[in-house]
């Protein structure tokens, strides 16, 4: 049966947050077993909130989560990375309300994760194994969950630009296919919108060093890392949302148009219907990230030293 994961030793970064501006020092520390993903506000007491669909307080152009009036903003890069490696305990040290946006994908936060490297744990891991389908729209948005013995998203978007118009990711996900094939896509943004969203108090951070922007006709700071990076980094984004449900999920997810207000009402509609899933310790995929561990790793049953 698979271990759970946790870092083997604490690594940090420094960047500024894409909506507040704000410069932030964030730092990812091992947890022992069974703690799941949680962050803590250093400024505020070491303030714990938990990456978890019960905190989410906003999904407005990024996942924010919330816990007692304490908020921990644009969380969902970091998640995706996070769950796609495997890690199942980690402590989240910020000293700001807002994650460093960094190049505006996951890469950075890949490059902490294989600097920190992993530790194994004397506990088993639990996976959330869909076994009937829940699927629900908005309009022309569209989201699904079905029964899958591996964790796979098909995601579709569309947004009507030269350079951005239809584009469609279907793919198995483990730690190999995310670092290679989706953790390199970046946010994006069009100069049409850039007024509006700043009188809304958002992207303050936002720069041609960390989001791909656009305006009617071309990409102002080419050239893409994809020819479909947009529609890379919203499947990105699903899986940071999906994160939240707390368990890796045994599921194949399908997305069209969705964006994170779908992306968490689909897990908060799984986790309240449990006839819709069980939960198992048998890793059903051959080649998922939890079996990307080698003999050579150490275990142990508590934190490593810090």
């Amino acid at each position: 049966m698979p271990s759970q994961l946790t870092i083997q030793r604490p690594v940090e970064i420094e960047g500024i947050g894409l909506h507040t501006a704000v410069e932030s020092h964030l730092r990812l520390v091992p947890a022992p077993a069974d703690t799941g993903i949680v962050f803590r506000r250093v400024d505020l007491d070491n303030f714990e909130i938990e990456a978890h669909v019960r905190n989410v307080a906003r999904v407005s152009y990024a996942t924010s989560l919330m816990k007692q009036g304490v908020l921990i903003s644009t969380t969902e890069h970091l998640l995706a990375a996070l769950y796609c490696s495997g890690i199942d305990n980690i402590y989240v040290e910020l000293n700001a309300l807002e994650l460093p946006i960094l190049d505006g994908s996951s890469k950075p936060f890949i490059e902490m994760l294989a600097q920190a490297g992993t530790r194994r744990l004397r506990r088993q891991r639990h996976y959330i194994h869909v076994v009937k389908p829940l699927e629900f729209s908005d309009g022309d948005r569209r989201i699904g969950i079905y029964p899958a013995d591996e964790f796979s998203v098909h995601c579709f978007v569309d947004y009507h630009h030269p350079c951005a118009g239809p584009q469609e990711i279907e793919m198995s996900v483990d730690r190999e296919s995310f670092n290679r094939e989706l953790g390199p896509a970046r946010t994006f943004t069009f100069v049409k919108e850039l007024v509006a969203l700043q009188k809304m108090g958002l992207i303050r951070g936002g720069s041609l060093a960390n989001a791909i922007v656009m305006d009617d006709n071309s990409i102002l700071n080419g050239p893409l890392r994809f020819a479909d990076e947009f529609g890379r980094h919203k499947a990105l984004d699903l899986i940071g949302d999906l994160a939240l449900v707390g368990r890796p999920l045994q599921a194949r997810i399908v997305a069209h148009k969705a964006g994170h207000a779908l992306h968490t009402q689909l897990v908060t509609r799984l986790l309240e219907d449990r006839s819709l899933w069980k939960e198992t310790t048998e890793a059903r995929a051959p080649g998922s990230s939890s079996d990307h561990v080698s003999s050579s790793e150490p275990i142990d049953a508590g934190i490593p030293a810090d």
